[in-house]
């Protein structure tokens, strides 16, 4: 269903029940002019502005269409409706303040595209608008990640959080993921990040683990298996087959059914989030936030604050931008073996399970370390030899010296 057809988007309350608005022009041209711009934005905007027009349906008892024409005409005040709708939205819906900024500024912006002059200024000297409480939220640890990890008892689930841990993605950029964007078989690993889905709008290539690429590689072979497939016929008979799913290179890899012509990342987030909240609820850290309980402290997103953090930490601040998919960093125009390069000495800090690959690592390193040692002792030793036979020569020198002195005396 696209904005602006006959077939309008249902607009959920807070109680998750549907409804439907009576058609407006205006908003249907409004939402029309954000859908070129951006798809999801236009799904969002219409949702909200079916509030605004719930709001004055019910208040003013007018349509949205003729409330532009009476406040055109100035025999209605833009500023004591955006103050009345922040009071019915308070009334009505349990949502957050920052929530109820983004309602009320986006019902600001409509009424100023169809010209309706409202003041910045006396906008904010007359529109009393909830100020937004900034909640400290503390990074993930490693050891919560494999908790969490330890704890996903879906194959699907868990490559999804493990992804989300290694690489910071923005939820929805994850299950945009398609499966020819995987590029497993390069070493190391990487990934195509489509732009359309992606906040900043700009196609990347992000580097994988050796870790989240064998999971991804047993997730795939899993998701394609040969499995028993059971079904009535016409005349009711149970019917057992075996049968393997049609494999196909535009696949969203973490799409459960393919069948339809364009999945929609969106709503695999729904089901995988809803899966995250009960495995966090069965480890007991399902713990909700203080004043809003519809949120748990622990969301997907937490694992991006992890991401950066951990690489933060590491001292490639610029490069945690840059791998997360924020714009600004320097890393966005560097050779692509340069980004390698500093990705392999950041791997092991993102590594979780795979505790082999750390172990080899390590002894890796371990043996690095005891090569140079060994280097610098024969170094030091090979110093001292130098250092005795310039001792031996001065002592020759010295002897030498005397006996000439005494030669001398003789005659």
């Amino acid at each position: 269903m696209k904005p602006g057809s006959s077939q309008r988007f249902p607009k959920a309350d807070s109680a998750g029940n549907s409804s439907s608005y009576a058609p407006s022009k205006a908003l249907d041209k409004y939402i029309r002019n954000i859908h070129a711009m951006n798809k999801r934005s236009a799904y969002e905007y219409y949702n909200r502005l079916t509030t605004f027009q719930d709001f004055i349906t019910n208040d003013y008892k007018i349509t949205l269409d003729n409330l532009i024409i009476e406040l055109k005409q100035c025999r209605e005040d833009p500023y004591d409706i955006l103050s009345n709708y922040i009071v019915y939205i308070q009334n009505h819906y349990n949502i957050s303040s920052g929530t109820i900024k983004a309602r009320v500024i986006t019902a600001k912006n409509f009424l100023e595209y169809y010209d309706v002059d409202i003041s910045p200024r006396k906008f904010k000297l007359k529109v009393k608008i909830p100020k937004v409480i900034r909640k400290n939220k503390e990074a993930l640890s490693k050891e919560d990640v494999i908790d969490i990890l330890n704890a996903c008892s879906d194959i699907r689930l868990k490559t999804y959080v493990m992804l989300l841990a290694a690489i910071g993605f923005r939820a929805v950029e994850a299950l945009s993921i398609r499966i020819k964007d995987l590029h497993l078989e390069f070493q190391p690993a990487k990934i195509f990040v489509r732009g359309e889905y992606t906040k900043t709008k700009i196609d990347r290539y992000i580097f994988l683990t050796e870790e989240v690429a064998i999971q991804l590689k047993q997730y795939i072979e899993y998701k394609y298996r040969n499995r028993r497939i059971c079904y009535k016929d016409a005349e009711g008979k149970t019917i057992t087959e075996y049968r393997t799913p049609a494999r196909n290179s535009n696949d969203l890899v973490f799409a459960v059914y393919q069948d339809q012509e364009k999945p929609d990342p969106r709503m695999i987030y729904f089901d995988l989030a809803k899966s995250f909240g009960k495995t966090l609820d069965r480890m007991g850290k399902g713990t909700r936030e203080d004043g809003n309980e519809r949120r748990r402290q622990i969301t997907l997103h937490s694992f991006r604050r992890f991401v950066k953090t951990t690489i933060s930490d590491l001292g490639y601040s610029d490069f945690s931008e840059y791998f997360i998919g924020h714009s600004g960093s320097t890393y966005w125009r560097k050779k692509d073996s340069e980004k390698a390069e500093l990705f392999c000495k950041i791997e092991p800090y993102l590594t979780f399970l795979n505790v082999h690959q750390l172990e080899r690592q390590g002894a890796d390193i371990q043996t690095k370390v005891e090569e140079l040692e060994q280097l610098n002792q024969s170094m030091r030793d090979r110093d001292k030899m130098k250092d005795d036979a310039i001792a031996h020569l001065s002592d020759q020198l010295i002897a030498l010296t005397a006996r000439l002195d005494s030669i001398e005396k003789r005659r």
